[in-house]
């Protein structure tokens, strides 16, 4: 798998590295072991520890060295797909178990920065911008449903006009604003997880790439340095999860995400946004920004199909971002980086006990920043004994992506290269 550096992003420079854990060093034993130190190991973690339960977390690299602390920060309402598609894949009580799961993960967000004092700066507010004129009814709509059906009253529909007044882009034709939804720095709320996780008494060990997983009644990780003997294995790496389950790695690929953050705009950045709000828009390749608190424009947009990041990300990404606000041609890219999330065919996580002492959830799809803490949680139930909401996720449709190991990555290629085409038409 190849190496990242460490990320020189706006969220490392904002958020000092805590100290270094150690790795792992000779044979350790527990109920649990953990593959993955993002939001969903680290929650799963947490809710263990505090239950009496022995867990130790492994990680490759460092806390938040992935998807976790690289993304763009933004919390949006419900599942990955919208509740007329989980309504018809999954039938109507299903999709309503599977919207008020993705509510009670706001609500864990909040016990987490209200109760557990991290301070992640969260930020209410999340525009949706639709991009062609003829996806608004299609926004507005659902709005009304969700009103209706589901009593979510929080999303307010924007006619082109309302939305230009907040998003100040002639790319868009209106859309809605999710009061309900927000945005957060997601490397705050990592480390905020590693702290609590660690004070519950979880075990939490850097630099231990797990290199193979000995199956068995007590399944064995391996590492450089050691190894971990436990009764349950949870895998929570989402797209870097290469050599460590080839069953997790045919149904979840890797996708490579590219965001930049300004320099400071002061007033200037009034020029792109009027509000404190998030904004995502309905692009297949979405653009998504938002303010961050010292006044900057933090935009991510462009990917790349594998978990190789390019050389200079700085202008990818300003490429992406002069076709929305060509007025900020002038300004300084301060911030660059990438990272690598994980996709399913479906966009449905991919939730499954792949033996019955090896549990996963991966494959979030750009949703992780709300649901990857709940899934941990609803991980930790499952170790527990209680299946309900694992069982419910394990009902989502996730196949392997077609073309085996040798043939995946390119179809993958050219069925994201057509909806970016679409996109333009």
């Amino acid at each position: 798998m190849t190496a990242f550096p460490p990320a020189a992003s706006y969220y490392a420079a904002a958020n000092p590295p805590p100290f270094a854990r150690p790795a792992l060093a000779g044979d350790v034993r527990a109920d649990v072991a953990i593959v993955g130190a993002g939001f969903t190991g680290l929650s799963a973690a947490l809710h263990l520890a505090e239950r009496g339960v022995s867990v130790v977390v492994l990680e490759q690299a460092r806390v938040g060295w992935g998807a976790s602390g690289r993304n763009g920060g933004q919390v949006h309402t419900g599942q990955r797909r919208e509740q007329d598609e989980l309504e018809r894949i999954a039938g109507r009580d299903d999709a309503r178990k599977l919207w008020d799961m993705a509510e009670e993960a706001k609500g864990l967000l909040r016990d987490f920065i209200d109760r557990r004092g991290i301070d992640c700066r969260y930020e209410a507010g999340l525009i949706h911008a639709d991009h062609k004129p003829s996806y608004v009814a299609e926004t507005h709509a659902y709005a009304r449903k969700l009103a209706q059906d589901y009593g979510y009253d929080r999303i307010e529909p924007l006619d082109r006009d309302q939305l230009r007044a907040l998003v100040k882009s002639d790319n868009y034709h209106g859309g809605s604003i999710d009061h309900g939804g927000g945005h957060l720095d997601p490397l705050a709320l990592v480390f905020g997880l590693a702290r609590a996780a660690e004070a519950a008494g979880a075990r939490i060990h850097e630099s231990a790439r797990v290199r193979r997983i000995r199956h068995g009644a007590r399944p064995v990780l391996e590492t450089d340095g050691g190894t971990v003997t436990a009764d349950t294995v949870l895998i929570c790496t989402d797209g870097l999860l290469e050599g460590v389950d080839a069953t997790v790695q045919a149904h979840v690929a890797p996708i490579a995400n590219h965001i930049a953050v300004t320099a400071p705009l002061g007033e200037r950045l009034r020029e792109a946004l009027t509000s404190r709000a998030a904004v995502s828009d309905s692009r297949f390749v979405v653009y998504y920004y938002r303010p961050t608190p010292d006044g900057r424009l933090l935009f991510g947009g462009g990917e790349t199909y594998s978990t190789t990041l390019p050389a200079e990300i700085a202008p990818i990404v300003r490429h992406h971002m002069l076709k929305v606000f060509p007025q900020l041609r002038d300004v300084p890219i301060e911030h660059a980086w990438g990272g690598v999330l994980g996709i399913t065919p479906t966009r449905q996580p991919f939730v499954r006990a792949i033996r019955p002492n090896v549990l996963v959830a991966a494959g979030y799809s750009g949703q992780g920043v709300l649901l990857g803490p709940m899934f941990g949680k609803i991980l930790a139930e499952a170790v527990g004994g209680r299946l309900e909401r694992f069982d419910l996720l394990s009902r989502l449709p996730a196949p392997a992506f077609p073309g085996g190991r040798w043939l995946r990555k390119p179809l993958l290629v050219a069925a994201m290269s057509y909806y970016a085409l679409r996109d333009r038409l």
